[in-house]
C-alpha cells in the first residue's frame, strides 16, 4: 500500500527541519535504530546540576545583588594583600579621602574611610562616589535600599544619597541626618522615575553641604532581589538559572574552597551573621570577596531553585602548596568542616544549628553529598590520600547518611574508598572534546560512581559559540549513554561579567573564557552552551534505551582526525498514569542539513504527534551577546505524522531534542 507522504517545514533562527514519514527509501541515509523495549540504564535524576565559584566576578559583581563595589574599603588595589587606599572610590567637590585604621567598626570590618571636607554648601556639596561593577544598573519605577555605618566629629548636617549620572546629573535622591560621634547604621530608599531609560552608565553619591569630617563603612546599595531577599540575589540571573531545572548547586567550588594560601581559604565560620560583622577575604582571581555571599546565602541559592547543596570542604591544602597531612595538624579543619555541615542539617539544639536559626532560618537543610577538597591532583607531595581518609572517616563517623566525594581517581585514594570521584573535563578546542566521548564507555563498573564535577569545550571567545554548544550536547550525549556509571554533572563557570573582557589582567572583568551565562550591571544572557544544559536538563529520562547506527558520517578537525558528525542517545520517561515519553538528542556537527533516518522497535503504541526543539545557528562561529542575547536560542514545534520508521532533516550545525509518546 502506498503511503501518504507527510512533510513538515520549521522555519525561524534554528533552521530549516523536514520531517518526512511512510514508504520513504532510506538507502545511504544515516540510521538511527532506537530498541524502545530495551533497557540500558537507569539515569540519576541529579544528573545535571551547577558548580559555582568566585571567578569573573561571579558573586561580587554578579550573582550577589550588591551594586556598590568596594562597600567595606578593603579591596585591594593590583595585586596587594592589604588595603592601601580607597580603590573604587573617588570624591565629589572640594573633599578628600583615605583610610583610616584607627576608626575600625569592629574587629571584622578594622578600618573605614574617613572624608574630610574642608569647604561645602548646597550649591557646592562634596562628598564621594562610587562607580558599580563597571557601572550602575537601573530601571524606571524602581527602588533602591541604601545602608552605611557612619560616625562624625561634630554634625556634618543632613547628608545627600544620590543615584545619578556620571556626568552629575540626579536620577534619585534623599537625605538622612543624625550622625553623631559612636557609629550608627542608616537606611534610606531611593525610587528611580517612571520615564527613566534602563542604564548603566550611573554612579552612587554621599555628599554633604557643610565642612566636617565624618567616618564611614559598609557603604551598600541594593536594587531588587530574587523573592526580595535582604541582602539576596540578583534576579534575572536567577531567572536564567531556574531555566536550567538544575538538581544541586556544587560550593562554595573551586579554586575558592582552597584560596591560595590557607588563611584566604573559605573560612564558612566568618561568611555567617551580620554581613557588617564580615571580614572579607581575597580570592585567588585576584579580587576581593566581601563574603556577603556566605555559607546561608548560598543555602538560600539552593532553596529558592529547589537545588540539593553538594558542599565543599577545606581539606587541609592551598594552592601555594601549603598543606597538612597528619591527623593532628588536620584535626581544626576536620571540626571546621563538620561543624559546617552541623550548620546546615544540625538542628537547633546543636551549637552551629541553633547559630543558623539566630541568622533566620531555623529548619535544616537537606544535605546528602560532600565534596573533600578540590582539585587535589595538583598536590603533588601524594598527602590526599591520608587527608581525604582522615576526612572521610570523621565526618562518616558522624554522619553515616552522607555521600562522600574524593576530587581524585580512585586509585589515588588506596586507604578509603570514596563514594563517589569528581573528574574534570576541559576541553580546549573542539576536536579535543570529540575525543573525550567514550572515557567512560569502557571504564570499568565495579569502582565508585562519576561526579563529572567541570567541564566545558572551549571554542568561541570570550564566550562558547555554536560549535562549542554542538560538542558540548555531543559530551551530553556520552554522559547519559553512561548514565550507570556517571551519576552527576555540572559546566563550569557558570557566570562571568562581561562588562571589560580585554586589557591589564587587574581591570579585567574575567579571568576565563568559557562560561555559560553573562552579563554586566544591566543586562544578562545564556550562551549556546547554556541552551544545551537546558534542553538535556529539561528532557531528562530516567532509563537509556539501546540504540544503534549506521551510515554515519563524519568530519575531519584540522589535525586531520576524523570524528562522527552525528551523536545521539535514546532514553524514556514513565508517567504515573501508565504513558511513556521517548527522548532522542542529537547533536549534528553536519556543515549541510542532514537527513537522518529514525527507527523505532519494540513499540506498541506510538502517538502520530510529537515535539522538536532545535538550537541551530547557519554561523557555527556565532555566538549570543548582551545586545545579541537570544541570536541563537531553541525553537520548538509540534511534529504530526510520527511513525515507527520516518526521516527527520535537521539544520547544519544543530543540536535537537525529539520527544515522543509510545510505549
Amino acid at each position: 500500500m502506498k503511503k501518504t507522504l507527510t512533510t513538515l517545514i520549521l522555519a525561524g533562527s534554528c533552521g530549516a527541519v523536514a520531517l518526512h514519514a511512510g514508504a520513504q527509501s532510506a538507502a545511504a541515509l544515516p540510521t538511527i535504530r532506537v530498541a524502545a523495549d530495551r533497557e540500558q540504564a537507569r539515569i540519576s535524576p541529579m544528573l545535571y546540576g551547577l558548580m559555582t565559584e568566585e571567578i569573573n566576578f561571579a558573586y561580587e559583581g554578579g550573582l550577589y545583588g550588591e551594586l556598590i563595589r568596594n562597600r567595606s574599603f578593603k579591596a585591594e588595589a593590583g595585586y596587594a594583600y592589604q588595603a592601601e587606599e580607597p580603590v573604587y572610590w573617588s570624591t565629589v567637590g572640594a573633599a578628600g579621602i583615605a583610610l583610616d585604621r584607627k576608626q575600625p567598626l569592629n574587629e571584622a570590618l578594622d578600618l573605614s574611610l574617613v572624608l574630610t571636607i574642608p569647604t561645602a554648601s548646597a550649591a557646592q556639596p562634596a562628598g564621594i562616589r562610587n562607580g558599580g561593577w563597571w557601572g550602575i544598573g537601573l530601571r524606571p519605577d524602581t527602588e533602591y535600599r541604601v545602608s552605611f555605618h557612619a560616625k562624625a566629629e561634630a554634625d556634618p548636617g543632613p547628608l545627600t544619597l544620590a543615584l545619578a549620572k556620571a556626568d552629575g546629573t540626579t536620577l534619585a535622591s534623599s537625605t538622612v541626618g543624625g550622625v553623631g560621634a559612636e557609629w550608627q547604621r542608616f537606611e534610606l530608599t531611593l525610587r528611580t522615575d517612571a520615564a527613566l531609560a534602563p542604564s548603566k552608565d550611573n554612579v552612587f553619591t554621599l555628599t554633604a553641604a557643610r565642612p566636617g569630617k565624618l567616618w564611614l563603612q559598609q557603604v551598600s546599595l541594593f536594587g531588587p532581589t530574587h523573592k526580595n531577599r535582604r541582602h539576596g540575589l540578583r534576579p534575572d540571573l536567577m531567572a536564567l538559572l531556574a531555566g536550567l531545572k538544575p538538581k544541586f548547586l556544587r560550593f562554595p567550588g573551586g579554586n575558592y574552597v582552597e584560596g591560595d594560601t590557607f588563611a584566604q581559604r573559605f573560612d564558612w565560620r566568618k561568611t555567617v551573621g551580620d554581613p557588617a560583622r564580615r571580614p572579607g577575604h581575597r580570592s585567588p582571581w585576584n579580587y576581593w570577596s566581601t563574603d556577603g555571599m556566605g555559607l546561608l546565602e548560598f543555602l538560600l541559592w539552593c532553596e529558592d531553585l529547589q537545588m540539593e547543596p553538594l558542599l565543599n570542604v577545606f581539606a587541609g591544602y592551598a594552592l601555594n602548596g601549603e598543606r597538612l597531612s597528619t591527623a593532628e595538624e588536620l584535626a581544626p579543619y576536620v571540626q571546621e568542616a563538620l561543624d559546617q555541615i552541623e550548620y546546615i542539617i544540625g538542628d537547633t539544639g546543636t551549637i552551629w544549628g541553633a547559630q543558623r536559626a539566630r541568622d533566620g532560618h531555623p529548619a535544616p537543610f537537606r544535605l546528602r553529598t560532600v565534596e573533600i577538597g578540590n582539585e587535589d591532583f595538583f598536590d603533588k607531595s601524594g598527602s590526599y590520600d591520608r587527608r581525604f581518609s582522615i576526612f572521610y572517616q570523621a565526618i562518616k563517623a558522624k554522619y553515616p547518611q552522607l555521600q562522600l566525594v574524593s576530587t581524585m581517581a580512585r586509585e589515588a585514594t588506596p586507604s578509603q574508598r570514596p563514594d563517589l570521584v569528581d573528574e574534570h573535563t576541559y576541553a580546549w578546542g573542539e576536536a579535543m572534546m570529540y575525543e573525550r566521548l567514550n572515557d567512560y564507555d569502557a571504564r570499568p563498573r565495579s569502582g565508585p560512581k562519576v561526579f563529572v564535577g567541570e567541564w566545558a569545550t572551549h571554542e568561541g571567545w570570550p564566550m562558547p559559540n555554536m560549535l562549542a554548544a554542538i560538542a558540548d550536547a555531543a559530551y551530553l550525549t556520552s554522559l547519559e549513554r553512561n548514565a550507570d556509571l556517571v551519576a552527576m554533572s555540572a559546566y563550569a563557570p557558570l557566570l562571568a561579567n562581561v562588562s571589560q573582557v580585554t586589557g591589564h589582567s587587574r581591570e579585567r572583568s574575567m579571568q576565563w573564557s568559557t562560561n555559560l551565562i553573562g552579563y554586566d550591571a544591566l543586562r544578562s544572557y545564556g550562551t549556546p552552551s547554556y541552551y544545551v544544559q537546558k534542553m538535556f536538563s529539561e528532557s531528562l529520562g530516567e532509563v537509556v534505551l539501546a540504540s544503534s547506527g549506521r551510515d554515519i558520517p563524519t568530519w575531519s578537525s584540522k589535525e586531520n582526525k576524523t570524528f562522527p558528525s552525528l551523536h545521539w542517545v535514546a532514553t524514556r520517561k514513565d508517567s504515573a498514569t501508565g504513558g511513556s515519553r521517548i527522548q532522542l538528542k542529537l547533536a549534528s556537527r553536519s556543515a549541510t542539513a542532514q537527513p537522518v533516518r529514525i527507527q523505532l522497535d519494540g513499540l506498541k503504541t506510538l502517538a502520530g504527534t510529537g515535539t522538536l526543539t532545535v538550537l541551530s545557528s547557519p554561523d557555527p562561529a556565532a555566538g549570543n551577546s548582551l545586545d545579541e542575547p537570544t541570536r541563537i536560542a531553541p525553537k520548538t514545534q509540534v511534529l504530526e505524522g510520527i511513525a515507527r520508521a520516518f526521516t527527520l532533516t535537521l539544520p547544519a550545525w544543530s543540536v535537537a531534542v525529539l520527544e515522543l509518546e509510545g510505549r
